[in-house]
């Protein structure tokens, strides 16, 4: 039978937006793998419905996972080797330490209890199941579930095959799907012949089903089954099972491909070229050209969702599915015109790389930053593209080293490196291209900590920019440079590279070298233990942009090592002031590692002010993010102490049980309740996230409670056992930091 036509997402998992047919056995075996068996691998031709399936019966056992769930989005994906870049940044895991990785990835794996989705694997099969694989073996924990029109052949691997609807759901899926083509369509005694027919022709594969029931909004249902049957029958004589299910569904599409209109036709092929999402912008930019003018995309666009080629999602974004884009990428191939459309597509990315380089602290920084992010599957598309195509190797070397601050400001350090590394491989004589990956390649290895790799990477590409006239190239370079040294412990180096930047960067205007040297110096007078001079160089920085400028990357940490600075001097209110206003600026941005720093000196400021409730929870707050960050304060041992004397500080005060409690009550805040708390100034921001923390049973036994009722009583009330009354106190006492029934009473939990 069907569900109601949206569901509420689990955390992680997309909402479904239209009905849910059938597959009760399927969805039973799978909740039952899921019970018992740490990988479990779901397959079938595609369009059989693998993928949603998958995410219904996930949603579903969600409450399992302590931790939740991560779904990994493999189909824009063409590079094994960014495997693990791919699932660190689905769990929002900066790159930010020395280790590989994959390291990183299992690490944060290890002490977790999560389902991990890797979704669509076929392309990727021999790195998924290694990484299916090794994830089982290190992190017990961690149960995997993937999607594939194959096996992973792993070891311990349950595999649940997912076969076309039967008959009746398959009709029940026609008739619903039909009803949203054609309003008050209902299958009936006079058409259900028909529906039948259409029903079997198509095998009964979701995708198949949905493809035709759009036709009816043009051709009538006796029509629509005949037509579709003839063409099964040019292929398959009188023997109805004669193709197997992945020509079902590839006969469906082509019909569906058949009834479009040449310019649909065409822009459906070149609309393959695209990975993940696309906007109108993007679809006008790649696909537009004879003999389909940029005026009529927009339009033709429209006429593919009408016709569910395409998929609006919601976002004001634009996909195809798998399989209909690879049909589309077969007919492109034939055309002769992709190498055509694939340019096009570079293009577009070089040009908006091009554009951040250069106006990289420019007025419109986030809305460019979060345009980039949206298209991050096509701009790995694309540098996949350009690095495999030889004549294109000059824009493959622009798109990876212009979005050094992209990689940055994401945390995609590694991804970053990974792209600029292969500029040396096409580059490896001296070259403009080859100094400037050197040189970026020299800042990204210095914020992962890889000092070696960073100095080795800045003595060769400084040099080689002054001998090339690169002017730009070696002013950043000694800025980058003075990092470096900074964080290899050399001062007089880092000072006298400084000092080279400044002046270079100066004579030839880069405002944008000369801020980010200002970051960089801020932060090596804090590291040299001299915060006066630290607010003064980041005052210096923050007096180069206007006032109330929309730029917050560098203000970012400007107004982070300004806030860092006075709370190290005592100046508590102005310390708290400044970290919220760099908090806001780095939760708009989305970058974790600098909203732990601001979270967790806030922590410190709550707790200079004797706020320990507040300080418990910032600090747990920040521990979160410093997880998946992988090292706390990057390590450093001066921030370590101050931080465990907050801790303390606060510990002592609260008593331990009220400490914990308030700490894991931050570490499990939604981030962005946690931020808009923390940029407020409330003295009970931690009992703020009661109702959150209690789960509807939890509330209705807490309010029980509070309205005096026995364990027994409550048991008997919601027909429980006692024995689940008790663990539920338990568990109510230890998350709300109370230890009887009369504080419950007294932080009584509203019903639901």
């Amino acid at each position: 039978m069907a569900s109601g036509l949206t569901r509420r997402p689990a955390p992680g998992l997309p909402a479904e937006v239209t009905g849910f047919v059938g597959r009760r056995q399927e969805q039973a075996k799978l909740a039952t793998l899921l019970r018992s068996a740490r990988l479990v691998t779901v397959t079938g031709p595609g369009g059989v419905g693998k993928t949603r399936l998958s995410l219904r019966v996930a949603a579903k056992v969600a409450a399992r996972f302590r931790d939740g769930i991560c779904l990994v989005e493999l189909a824009g994906l063409r590079a094994p080797e960014l495997l693990p870049h791919m699932l660190a940044t689905s769990l929002g895991l900066p790159e930010q330490d020395t280790r590989p990785q994959l390291d990183a990835v299992l690490d944060y794996l290890r002490d977790r209890e999560m389902l991990l989705i890797l979704d669509t694997c076929e392309h990727l099969i021999d790195a998924c199941s290694v990484l299916a694989s090794t994830v089982v073996k290190s992190a017990a924990g961690v149960t995997v579930l993937a999607t594939s029109r194959q096996t992973l052949d792993a070891n311990g691997e349950h595999v649940l095959g997912v076969p076309p609807l039967p008959e009746p759901d398959a009709i029940e899926l026609f008739a619903q799907r039909a009803a949203t083509a054609v309003p008050g369509f209902a299958v009936s005694d006079a058409n259900r012949a028909n529906v039948v027919k259409l029903c079997r022709w198509l095998d009964g594969i979701p995708l198949a089903i949905e493809l035709a029931t759009v036709r009816l909004r043009a051709v009538p249902l006796e029509q629509l089954a005949l037509r579709l049957g003839d063409r099964f029958l040019l292929l398959t004589g009188e023997r109805r099972d004669a193709l197997p299910h992945h020509q079902t569904l590839r006969t469906a599409i082509g019909w569906s491909h058949d009834l479009c209109t040449p310019a649909q036709q065409l822009l459906w092929a070149r609309l393959s070229v695209f990975a993940g999402s696309f906007d109108v912008t993007g679809a006008e930019q790649v696909c537009a050209g004879d003999p389909l003018p940029e005026v009529e995309v927009l339009r033709t666009l429209m006429e593919l969702v009408d016709k569910s080629v395409v998929v609006l999602t919601g976002d004001g974004r634009y996909r195809l599915l798998d399989t209909i884009r690879e049909f589309g990428a077969e007919r492109l191939a034939e055309s002769g015109c992709e190498a055509a459309v694939r340019a096009r597509h570079v293009r577009r990315y070089v040009a908006m790389a091009q554009y951040f380089h250069e106006h990289v602290i420019a007025e419109d920084q986030l809305d460019r930053y979060r345009e980039l992010r949206a298209e991050h599957d096509n701009i790995r598309a694309a540098l996949g593209y350009a690095f495999d195509a030889g004549c294109l190797t000059g824009e493959a070397a622009s798109l990876a080293t212009d979005l050094y601050a992209y990689w940055q400001i994401s945390g995609l350090l590694g991804e970053g490196r990974y792209w600029m590394t292969k500029v040396l491989s096409g580059y490896p004589d001296p070259s403009p291209e080859r100094a400037w990956a050197l040189v970026m390649i020299g800042i990204l290895a210095a914020l992962q900590g890889e000092i070696p790799d960073a100095l080795a990477a800045l003595d060769e590409g400084i040099p080689m920019a002054e001998a090339l006239g690169q002017d730009l190239t070696g002013a950043r370079g000694y800025g980058h440079r003075t990092l470096a040294y900074g964080f290899a412990g050399l001062p007089a180096e880092a000072a006298a590279a400084a000092a080279v930047a400044s002046a270079r960067a100066t004579l030839i205007g880069d405002e944008a070298g000369l801020v980010a040297l200002d970051v960089e110096m801020s932060l090596l007078h804090l590291h040299n233990g001299d915060p006066h001079r630290a607010i003064e160089q980041s005052a210096q920085g923050l007096a180069r942009f206007c006032p109330g400028s929309a730029e917050r990357w560098m203000q970012g940490w400007l107004n982070f090592y300004t806030g860092l600075s006075q709370f190290l001097l005592g100046s508590l209110e102005e310390s708290a002031a400044t970290l919220r206003t760099a908090l806001t600026m780095k939760h708009e941005l989305g970058d974790s590692v600098g909203m732990a720093y601001c979270l967790e000196t806030l922590g410190w400021v709550a707790s200079a002010w004797q706020r320990f409730d507040r300080a418990a929870w910032l600090l747990g707050a920040a521990d979160t993010l410093w997880t998946r960050a992988g090292t706390r304060l990057s390590g450093d041992a001066q921030m370590e102490a101050v931080r465990q004397h907050a801790a303390a500080a606060a510990s002592d005060a609260l008593g331990p049980a009220r400490y914990a409690a308030l700490y894991g009550r931050g570490a499990r805040d939604r981030l962005d309740h946690t931020v808009a708390i923390a940029t407020g100034d409330s003295e009970a921001a931690a009992d703020e996230t009661t109702d959150s923390e209690l789960t509807s049973r939890q509330r209705q036994i807490a309010a029980l409670v509070a309205d005096g009722l026995s364990n027994k009583e409550i048991a008997a009330r919601l027909v429980i056992s006692k024995r689940t009354v008790d663990a539920h106190i338990d568990h109510i006492f230890a998350k709300l930091g109370v230890s009887s029934r009369t504080q419950l009473a007294a932080r009584r939990a509203p019903t639901p």
